[in-house]
């Protein structure tokens, strides 16, 4: 189901992100930012372990300082999990976080000094065979570019991030990947698909400072959903005011819904009315919580009523109809002799989960 899904993706040109590949068909990353202190190197590690136990392919961290570039070597040393230095205006540090071994360089080449200095960074990646990331923002566009245009749009974006390609096409660095964010939904996708005709490299797409969980989600869903359904993206970060944590669940499940990549269970839930014949809110709020460790792919729906419950376990992998007092249970569309107690729904739903998931990798085994 998920091969399937009608969408052609834009070609690319192929980067590695320590042992992730980016653009050139592989399937599209998902990414987090830490919000910690990143001279707090415990608190920082530990933000990253949670990231990256959710399923994250990257994760990003701020390096302002050079004291900040030292904590990060320490970081470095104790995660596994490919990682990405933000870094903004000295070039030093960009230099320094290469040394230690970043997978990664997110920085502007516009905004870090002299060409000089630019080359220095280059060289850099260049020697340590690192990326970069031209990360192109709505909020923070050049004064001359703002002064042009007057307001952001998606051709002052374009701009804006042509300027920095150009400096790494003369220095002949082609291993990069760029961003126009914007955290306005039509500003950031008019100016993705203005850059995505300009360059061959890939793209990292975001809605960038989208706000807090839920307004947040659905302006990314929205922006990137559009994008993505266009063939347009390569990796893409959810900006959320939320734990980062969050970011992850929600760039799996947009990813997810357009049958682009799958990871974990996709829930199939309605929304309940007088028709339902046990909680289901309070059983998929609990049943999400207690698998959140499982990455295995595969789609579970949890109906509580006979209306819509078979047609739905038609199609899942497992699949509950509400009925009085024991409700209906299928597995890949055939209804079974077992009937789930409605009083123990979620205990009895995540054993056969669990159970399920085991079975096909003893048959994989096999």
């Amino acid at each position: 189901m998920f091969a399937d899904n009608h969408i052609k993706r834009r070609k690319s040109t192929r980067i590695m992100v320590g042992n992730v590949p980016i653009g050139d068909g592989a399937p599209i990353a998902v990414q987090s930012m830490t919000n910690t202190n990143t001279l707090d190197v415990a608190a920082t590690v530990k933000q990253i372990e949670a990231i990256q136990a959710i399923g994250a392919d990257i994760v990003r961290v701020s390096v302002p300082t050079m004291d900040a570039a030292e904590a990060f070597k320490k970081i470095k040393e104790q995660t596994t999990i490919p990682l990405v230095a933000d870094i903004h205006f000295d070039y030093r540090i960009a230099l320094k976080c290469a040394e230690y071994g970043v997978d990664c360089l997110r920085i502007n080449p516009g905004n870090i000094g002299n060409e000089q200095r630019i080359r220095s960074v280059v060289d850099a990646a260049k020697d340590y065979d690192i990326p970069i990331r031209i990360g192109v923002n709505g909020g923070s566009l050049e004064k001359d570019i703002q002064e042009k245009y007057h307001e952001p749009n998606p051709e002052a974006l374009l701009e804006s991030a042509m300027r920095h390609v150009d400096i790494l096409n003369r220095f002949n660095f082609d291993k990069f990947k760029v961003s126009v964010k914007a955290s306005d939904v039509y500003l950031a996708v008019g100016a993705y698909r203005l850059l995505a005709k300009e360059i061959e490299q890939p793209l990292h797409l975001g809605i960038t400072e989208a706000g807090g969980f839920r307004s947040g989600s659905v302006k990314s869903a929205v922006g990137l959903g559009m994008l993505l359904a266009e063939g347009i993206g390569d990796t893409l970060r959810v900006s959320l005011a939320a734990d980062p944590v969050e970011e992850i669940k929600v760039g799996f499940d947009i990813l997810n819904s357009l049958h682009i990549r799958s990871r974990g269970i996709n829930f199939i839930a309605c929304p309940s009315c007088s028709r339902q014949e046990f909680d289901v809110v309070s059983t998929m709020n609990e049943l999400e919580q207690r698998t959140e460790d499982i990455i295995d792919p595969m789609s579970v729906s949890v109906i509580g009523c006979v209306v819509n419950g078979p047609g739905e376990a038609l199609v899942s992998d497992l699949g509950l109809a509400g009925a009085n007092r024991k409700s209906g249970f299928y597995i890949n569309g055939q209804r079974q002799k077992l009937r789930i107690d409605n009083n123990n729904i979620v205990d009895e739903l995540e054993a056969q989960i669990r159970g399920y998931i085991k079975q096909r990798i003893d048959v994989k085994a096999v």
